[in-house]
């Protein structure tokens, strides 16, 4: 074949494009880095310590320390140019203010759990807040309240508390590496969801850096941004710096029961009853449903167990009456139960041992790190067995060896607040969360595609039983599939209704209105953040 003069040069011209593509890149990188010195003058400690760049020998350690999901820990996973980790706020007002000089967008990772790493990862120039080093809990416990700075876990505010008083609590999660920033940002539900609903139903104050560049608090920022970033991803309006939240009573005895079943003990039908009981528990009561999947003893075959985790908020001879009135299906007994603290009620559920020390809850990486995706759905009307059934058989396949359901009833406080109270929309008429994972430990996209392919098939599966128009999600779970934003360019209110409407129902609308509000040319982006009007009717003009 016969190459042509234009043909011949067009290799040359690719890599010369290519060429210029880096010494810009790295021109803007250098730019950028020069900025964040000339504007970090005035800081009590030089912005120059905290900033990692690739060529920094420390750089992979500390962008892998908490990437929690190895999907995010590949060497085709974008890298940010920069890495800062601030110890004051003005490094964050620096980078903020940079970042929109040279052109680069901003992640905020406060514990690298974000389902599908969106918190440091982009496909765009990036740099990567880090708050690690913004870790600093304060309580008073006369006023029950604590300060919280965004880049401390769920597990350090834990054993704070429990350092400091044995009958307060904080209703969050349980696993202890998450980090109060972006968590309480979604809601954060844990153990006393049914007592006291979510953790930022008591969030009280909060910091954050605005596009601006201004720390704002609660009287500040007004009560638009302070609705917003309590439950509506706090990402999408600034940096969250720190948090005030009001501390939660609970009694000295904690009981929590441990009931595990199997298919040959009607496992589908218990589960099917609990449906029913589980939301009109007393409050002090929940008790959720784990299902997994076992090697069966005979045959190689794969079946199916679920343990019925109860937590009870006081002593085993107030639980046992409870369950054999409103669930005596389960058949609870006293031997499944264990009288503890609130604290050690977090760490059984955490899948510590119960007697573990506390300071396992200090622990931000785990010792073993698991490839997954997961999903989520709520349910408003009892499932019928067919559909438990159904969902056992899929537990049944190769793929789904390493995979769980958790069941979260809601009902008792959660029922009492009103949907639009926070942006966390999910309330009344709930009856439980439902949250499907699959984890793998085979690297390869192979290996990825047909896991994440089987979740997506249990998802299909499930549509006529879960909730509809829209098809509702969490966001603190995160789940690309259900949509996402453009990565470069604007998007728009409606392909971003997709998604928001499933995290947020009708409060996405306020939302929109006060991000356009607070940052109108829509800085704070990724791929499920929160559009701006202004940007949308920007590129309409242009």
């Amino acid at each position: 074949m016969k190459t042509t003069p234009s043909s011949s040069l067009l290799p040359f011209a690719f890599v010369l494009l290519m060429s210029l593509h880096s010494i810009a890149s790295a021109d803007a990188q250098e730019n950028f880095l020069q900025c964040l010195l000339q504007n970090s003058v005035n800081s009590t400690t030089s912005i120059s310590k905290v900033i990692y760049t690739q060529n920094n020998s420390s750089y992979s350690s500390i962008l892998d320390f908490t990437i929690q999901n190895r999907r995010f820990l590949t060497a085709a996973t974008p890298k940010p140019q920069v890495i800062v980790k601030p110890l004051q706020v003005s490094h964050i007002q620096s980078v903020i203010f940079c970042s929109q000089l040279h052109g680069m967008q901003v992640r905020v990772r406060s514990g690298g759990h974000d389902y599908e790493g969106l918190s440091y990862i982009s496909h765009v120039p990036y740099v990567v807040i880090d708050l690690i080093n913004l870790r600093a809990i304060s309580i008073d416990v006369e006023k029950k309240t604590a300060w919280i700075q965004a880049g401390a876990t769920i597990g350090e505010l834990y054993h704070k508390i429990a350092d400091t008083s044995g009958t307060l609590g904080f209703p969050a999660g349980v696993c202890p590496s998450v980090g109060v920033g972006g968590h309480f940002s979604g809601g954060g539900y844990g153990i006393l969801l049914r007592k006291y609903g979510l953790a930022a139903d008591h969030v009280v104050d909060a910091h954050l850096v605005d596009v601006k560049g201004r720390l704002l608090d609660r009287k500040s920022m007004g009560e638009d941004l302070f609705w917003a970033i309590r439950g509506g991803g706090g990402a999408s309006f600034g940096v969250i710096v720190a948090w005030k939240v009001e501390l939660v009573t609970v009694p000295s005895t904690v009981t929590v029961c441990s009931s595990l079943r199997s298919l040959k003990q009607n496992l589908t039908r218990l589960v099917h009853r609990w449906q029913f009981v589980a939301d009109k528990f007393d409050e002090d009561l929940i008790t959720g449903v784990f299902v997994s999947s076992v090697n069966a003893s005979t045959g190689g075959n794969r079946t199916v167990i679920a343990s019925f985790e109860s937590v009870f908020l006081g002593g085993v001879d107030g639980v046992i009456p409870l369950m054999q009135k409103s669930f005596p299906e389960l058949g609870l007994v006293e031997k499944e139960c264990t009288e503890t603290s609130w604290v050690r009620a977090v760490l059984h559920h955490a899948r510590f041992p119960i007697e573990a020390s506390l300071d396992v809850l200090l622990n931000r990486s785990p010792v073993t790190k698991r490839f997954y995706k997961a999903k989520s759905d709520y349910v408003r009307e009892p499932m019928p067995e067919i559909a438990f059934e159904g969902i056992f058989e899929l537990f049944k396949e190769k793929e789904g060896g390493n995979a769980e359901i958790m069941l979260v009833p809601y009902g008792g406080k959660m029922s009492e607040i009103p949907e639009s109270a926070i942006p966390f929309p999910h309330r009344a008429g709930n009856i439980y969360k439902m949250s499907p994972v699959v984890y793998w430990y085979e690297e390869g996209s192979q290996t990825a595609e047909r896991h994440i392919n089987w979740i997506r098939k249990l998802h299909s599966f499930l549509t006529p039983f879960v909730s509809k128009n829209p098809r509702a999600s969490y966001i603190n779970y995160r789940d690309i599939d259900i949509g996402a934003n453009k990565i470069r360019g604007y998007t728009s209110y409606k392909q971003a209704s997709i998604w928001g409407r499933k995290y947020f129902r009708n409060n996405f609308d306020r939302l929109v209105v006060v991000k356009t509000m607070v940052d109108p040319h829509n800085f704070f982006r990724n791929e499920q953040s929160i559009p701006s009007l202004s940007s949308w009717r920007k590129q309409k003009d242009d």
